[in-house]
């Protein structure tokens, strides 16, 4: 087999995460073109909208809401879009190579790659569906959709995205019996009076809610770490936290203790350089994984891309101390928190909808 040829890069962008796509439209607003010859790198032409995958589920979004043409974007300012998935990285050399064999070196890099759900030891006796890639899971949704939705249905995990997911496959699939298993207490980050309403929500809508970790599946059991083992399930979602890919823990870069990459306030590599991350791919100080610290990330990213290739002083990201959370509960409402602040109403869920909506139309280019 022909190895691919080597192609140079002034600068690769690598997964069209939340940071690089405010990245990308902050440099379209203010005039700003990178050096010919950069590419976008992603596994996918389109890069889909987390936060509006719930109410995809629940039947209130077509799949063309809830996603964002890349080429158009990308072509507005000059760079390559290249389909591909990084399956290695040098960061000595700055090497990358794809899953289909292409090779690409670049000047200056960055990683917004994102996180996939936490492994599970497994014998294949029972159909898991992660999460990520988000198309994944609503293919198989469709299916389920469509006239073979299971019997009973398990969640795995704790968060935001568990909760609303639960909740909306719960109105999607009616006649699915639904179930979550978490290894915190239900939405721990979030205000007490948050997590007892959240928990009400679920138990009026017949879901139940265990704590307890999920450590595997043999022979279509679910294996707690109590050492509980639930059977009679017909399929797994996994919306456990974030692991990272195992390319970043072999590129050489410096990892925190769980292999996300490690950077300083500046978004950079504290190992190399030249080399940048953000999002769920990396560790920031001061800041944890969740999809409004990604977008706000953003702004401070493509500036020092900028600054980097115009050799300028960087600046700092500044994590906000608290974050607005909106959770669909797929029932025309939505639970708010903020700090210690908690609601719920029809309110917050058109100040979601405002929010999803604005964020699409924002970063699309017709």
């Amino acid at each position: 087999m022909t190895q691919a040829p080597l192609q140079s890069t002034p600068l690769a962008l690598i997964g069209a995460g939340h940071t690089h796509l405010v990245g990308l439209r902050r440099w379209r607003d203010r005039g700003f073109r990178p050096p010919a010859g950069s590419v976008l790198i992603n596994p996918d032409p389109e890069a889909w909208y987390s936060g509006m995958m719930p109410g995809l589920l629940a039947g209130r979004y077509q799949p063309e809401d809830c996603a964002i043409a890349l080429e158009p974007l990308c072509a507005n300012l000059g760079i390559e879009l290249v389909i591909g998935q990084l399956a290695e990285l040098n960061a000595d050399q700055r090497l990358l190579r794809l899953d289909d064999g292409r090779q690409y070196q670049a000047e200056l890099l960055s990683l917004n790659i994102g996180s996939s759900p936490a492994c599970l030891l497994q014998d294949g006796s029972l159909p898991v569906i992660p999460v990520k890639p988000f198309a994944t899971l609503y293919r198989q949704w469709r299916l389920w959709r469509d006239g073979h939705a299971p019997v009973n249905l398990a969640l795995a995990g704790a968060g935001p995205a568990a909760f609303e997911l639960a909740l909306a496959l719960q109105a999607s699939l009616p006649n699915s019996r639904i179930s979550l298993i978490g290894s915190t207490p239900l939405l721990a980050r979030h205000p007490s009076t948050l997590q007892r309403r959240a928990l009400r929500l679920l138990h009026e809508r017949g879901i139940d809610y265990q704590l307890d970790q999920l450590t595997g599946i043999r022979q279509g059991r679910l294996l707690l770490a109590s050492g509980i083992e639930l059977e009679g399930f017909d399929a797994l979602v996994l919306a456990t936290g974030a692991q990272p890919h195992a390319c970043q823990q072999t590129s050489g870069l410096r990892c925190d203790p769980l292999g996300f990459i490690a950077v300083d306030s500046c978004l950079r590599s504290l190992s190399h350089s030249a080399i940048l991350a953000s999002g769920d791919c990396a560790k920031v100080p001061d800041s944890h994984h969740c999809g409004v610290h990604a977008v706000r990330q953003g702004q401070t990213l493509a500036d020092n891309l900028q600054a980097l290739l115009c050799q300028q002083p960087l600046q700092r990201y500044q994590p906000q101390s608290r974050t607005l959370a909106l959770l669909d509960t797929s029932d025309g409402r939505a639970l708010l928190s903020y700090g210690p602040l908690a609601a719920a109403g029809r309110w917050a869920r058109w100040w979601k909808t405002w929010l999803d909506t604005r964020f699409i139309s924002h970063h699309r280019i017709q």
